[in-house]
């Protein structure tokens, strides 16, 4: 099984185009980004304007956040994200992990169900500081098995 990590964009951004590993800052995003690279065979990121974006791409910053978005919008968004998923990807051999909040990771994790991906959710119910430390546990058990 192939095992796919999505990490969702997040607010602060570089003031130019970039690659979008390199696109995105915060603490948040250096952890998660950190946790994809090293637990996922490949890695993605949500991105709100762009939807499914490889960590290479160069894109430019922008200011759209699924979090101001009606529930249609992020619907919109999600299907257009899952379409892009199933191109690359197979549903019966790939699972995928979701390093998302809420807005970006409901709609997408049960278009993703349904299509018979298996979807793992770790960070469901965490706040940011819960998150960013269950990140770094995760990271440190590995480091020090490494």
């Amino acid at each position: 099984m192939t095992r796919i990590a999505l990490v969702s964009c997040t607010a602060t951004k570089l003031p130019r185009a970039a690659p979008a590993r390199d696109l995105y800052r915060g603490t948040w995003f250096t952890l998660a980004r950190a946790w994809a690279e090293t637990f996922a065979d490949r890695w993605y990121i949500l991105s709100a304007q762009y939807g499914l974006v490889e960590p290479d791409r160069v894109i430019a910053p922008y200011d759209a956040a699924l979090t101001r978005q009606s529930r249609e919008e992020r619907t919109t968004w999600a299907v257009r994200v899952a379409a892009d998923l199933l191109r690359i990807t197979e549903p019966a051999r790939d699972e995928i992990i979701v390093l998302a909040g809420g807005a970006y990771r409901d709609p997408l994790a049960l278009l993703l169900e349904l299509q018979g991906f298996v979807v793992y959710t770790p960070l469901v119910g965490l706040g940011i500081g819960q998150q960013m430390a269950w990140l770094k546990t995760h990271l440190v058990h590995f480091g020090e098995r490494a």
